[in-house]
C-alpha cells in the first residue's frame, strides 16, 4: 500500500493534483450550503486550503506559486474580455466617480495604519504586511518587502508575511461581510438592482420599437425613404412599405406615395414624434403581412465584417433589405448605422430570400465557428498581459519601481484586446459559457493555492504571539474604509448595489469577492465596475505599501 502513502504525502505530481482536486472539490460543495441564508460559495475553497494545509497536506513551493498566478491570470483575463466592450462606455459614465471612491478606500485604509502605529506602537512593516492581507493584495506586499531591503541596508528584514497570512483569510471575508451588511442594513432587493441597472445601461425608452404608420403628410408625398429620413432629426430605419396592396422591401430609392403604409422601427421614446412628421398609426400590422418578403436572425460569424460599422457595409443598398435591430448579449439594439458589429451579434434583417442568402454569406451565421475557441489570441494577449506587467514604471521619490503585476498587466490587455482586437484581425470572442469555465477555473486554482501556502502556518502563528491581535487591526483595516465608502455610495450617492459590490472587490483587488458578488445576481454590473477601478488600485496599494514603508521607517 506504499502508493497510497505516496500519492497522500510525497510531493509528486500525482500528489499535487489529488490535493488541489479534494481542495476545490469540497470547498466547491461546501460553499453552496446556506447558514441563515447566506453562503460563502466559491471563495471557501480558500478555507478548505487553509483547513488541508494545516493538517499536513501540502505540495511543492514553487508549483503552488505557479498554479496561483496562473490560476490568477486566467480570472482577470477571462473578466477582462467579458467586460471589454462595454468598459470605455462605463468609465464615461459614472466611471470617475467610482475611481474617485476606489482612491478613497485606499487612502484611508493606509491613514488607519499610521493611526493604528500612533495608538498602539506596532511596528509600521508588520502593519504594512497586516494591511496587504487585510486588502488581499499580494503585489503590495512584495513592494513593501523590496522597500525594506532597501531601507535595512544589511539588517534583518521583519517577516511581514505572517501579519499578511493571519489578515489575509479576513479580508476576504470581510468584503463579503461588508456586502452583507450594506444589503441587510439597507433592505436591498437584489433583482430590483438588477433591473434597474440594466435600465441605466439601456434606458427603455432606448429599446427599438416598431409601428405600421398611414402616409397622410403631404411634404412626403414623392420623396425617397433617403429623404424622409435625412429630413426627420431621429434616427429611424423603414423596413417594409405596402403599395396598392403590394408589400415591398424599403430601399433608400423607394419613393413613399399617399395612403402607402410603412413599418418604422426607432427607439420608443422618439417614435409618437416621426409618426406625427409622417401620418397616422395604421390599424394594420405590416409584421403580420408576409409577401415576398421574410424576416431573418443571422449571426455575425465571419472575422472579416468583426469591428465595421453597420453602414459602411452597404448591405441594404446593394441587398435591397433593411436590418432592424441587433440582439447583443441579450440586449436589443436599434440597428444605426453607426453600430461597430461584434462577433455574435444577432442581426434581423428584412428582405426576400435570395437577398437574405446573400446577406448570410457575408455576415457567416455559422454557429460552430462561434463555438471554436480563439486560442491564439487568448494566449497572445496572457503573453502581452505579463509582459505589460513586468514593466516597472518609476516614480520621482519612490526607490523601487512600480509594477501592475501578473493581475493588472494581463487585464489591461484583455479590455483592450476585446474592444480593439479587430484592428490587429484578432478575435478574442468566447461564448459566456467558455467564459464562465474559464474564469471558475482560474479563481478555484488560485484559492486552492493560497489557502494550501497559508494553512501550513496558519494555526501557529494565530495562537502564538499577536496573531490575534493582528487579526483585529487586519479587520479594522478591510472593515473601516470600505463600510464608510460603501454606505456613503449608497445613502448619498444612490449608486446601483451591484455596482457597489464591484466597487469593494476592486478597491481590495480581490478576485474572490468578485466572484462572490457575481454569484449573488446575473449581471456584468460588479465584473464592469471592478475593472473600471482595477488599474488605478493596484497602483496604488503598490504605491502606498512602499510610501509608508519608506516614509516611517
Amino acid at each position: 500500500m506504499d502508493w497510497i502513502s505516496d500519492l497522500l504525502f510525497k510531493e509528486t505530481v500525482a500528489h499535487t493534483i489529488f490535493i488541489y482536486c479534494i481542495v476545490i472539490a469540497l470547498g466547491v460543495f461546501l460553499g453552496k450550503i446556506k447558514i441563515f441564508g447566506v453562503s460563502l460559495g466559491i471563495a471557501f475553497v480558500l478555507f478548505t486550503g487553509i483547513a488541508l494545509g494545516h493538517f499536513g497536506f501540502s505540495a511543492n513551493h514553487e508549483v503552488v506559486d505557479f498554479i496561483r498566478d496562473f490560476g490568477l491570470i486566467l480570472f482577470v483575463f477571462s473578466i477582462g474580455l467579458q467586460v471589454g466592450p462595454g468598459f470605455f462606455s462605463s468609465f464615461k459614465k459614472g466611471g470617475f466617480t467610482l475611481n474617485l471612491l476606489a482612491m478613497i478606500i485606499v487612502l484611508l485604509g493606509g491613514l488607519t495604519v499610521v493611526v493604528l502605529h500612533f495608538i498602539t506602537g506596532t511596528s509600521v512593516p508588520m502593519l504594512v504586511g497586516v494591511m496587504s492581507g487585510a486588502v488581499t493584495n499580494t503585489p503590495g506586499l512584495g513592494a513593501a518587502q523590496q522597500a525594506l531591503i532597501q531601507v535595512s541596508e544589511g539588517a534583518e528584514v521583519p517577516r511581514i508575511s505572517i501579519g499578511y497570512a493571519v489578515a489575509y483569510p479576513l479580508g476576504v471575508l470581510g468584503i463579503i461581510i461588508t456586502m452583507l451588511i450594506i444589503r441587510k442594513a439597507l433592505n436591498i432587493n437584489i433583482r430590483q438592482e438588477q433591473t434597474m441597472y440594466n435600465q441605466d445601461k439601456h434606458p427603455v425608452e432606448q429599446m427599438p420599437e416598431k409601428a405600421s404608420i398611414v402616409v397622410t403628410n403631404r411634404r412626403v408625398f414623392g420623396e425617397t425613404i433617403r429623404e424622409i429620413t435625412s429630413g426627420i432629426n431621429h434616427s429611424f430605419v423603414i423596413s417594409r412599405v405596402l403599395h396598392n396592396g403590394d408589400l415591398i422591401p424599403a430601399g433608400s430609392d423607394t419613393i413613399i406615395y399617399e395612403n402607402d403604409i410603412i413599418l418604422v422601427v426607432a427607439q420608443k421614446g422618439v417614435l409618437p414624434s416621426i409618426v406625427a412628421q409622417i401620418g397616422i398609426i395604421s390599424k394594420m400590422d405590416l409584421t403580420a403581412k408576409s409577401g415576398k418578403l421574410i424576416s431573418r436572425r443571422i449571426l455575425v460569424t465571419n472575422k472579416d465584417v468583426f469591428g465595421k460599422k453597420l453602414g459602411s457595409l452597404k448591405l441594404r443598398s446593394r441587398y435591397n433589405i433593411n436590418i432592424t435591430r441587433v440582439y447583443r448579449s441579450g440586449i436589443e439594439l436599434l440597428a444605426s448605422p453607426e453600430l461597430r458589429l461584434q462577433m455574435g451579434d444577432k442581426l434581423t434583417v428584412v428582405g426576400d430570400e435570395e437577398s437574405i442568402e446573400k446577406v448570410i454569406n457575408e455576415l457567416g451565421n455559422s454557429i460552430k465557428r462561434l463555438d471554436e475557441p480563439n486560442l491564439i489570441p487568448i494566449f497572445l494577449g496572457i503573453l502581452l498581459g505579463v509582459l505589460l506587467g513586468s514593466i516597472p514604471f518609476r516614480i520621482p521619490g519612490i526607490v523601487n519601481p512600480v509594477k501592475l503585476g501578473l493581475a493588472g498587466g494581463p487585464l489591461i490587455v484583455a479590455i483592450l484586446l476585446s474592444k480593439y482586437g479587430y484592428k490587429f484581425q484578432l478575435v478574442s470572442y468566447t461564448t459566456p459559457s467558455a467564459n464562465l469555465m474559464l474564469r471558475e477555473i482560474g479563481i478555484v486554482l488560485f484559492l486552492a493555492s493560497v489557502g494550501i501556502s497559508a494553512g501550513e502556518k496558519f494555526i501557529q502563528t494565530l495562537v502564538s504571539g499577536d496573531g490575534f491581535v493582528w487579526m483585529g487591526y487586519g479587520a479594522i483595516i478591510t472593515l473601516l474604509p470600505l463600510l464608510l465608502v460603501g454606505f456613503f455610495s449608497r445613502l448619498i450617492l444612490k449608486r446601483n448595489y451591484l455596482e457597489i459590490c464591484g466597487l469593494l472587490s476592486g478597491s481590495m483587488t480581490d478576485p474572490p469577492a468578485l466572484a462572490f458578488a457575481n454569484s449573488i445576481a446575473r449581471s456584468e454590473a460588479p465584473a464592469v465596475a471592478y475593472a473600471t477601478i482595477y488599474p488605478l488600485v493596484m497602483f496604488l496599494r503598490i504605491f502606498v505599501a512602499q510610501l509608508l514603508i519608506l516614509l516611517m521607517v
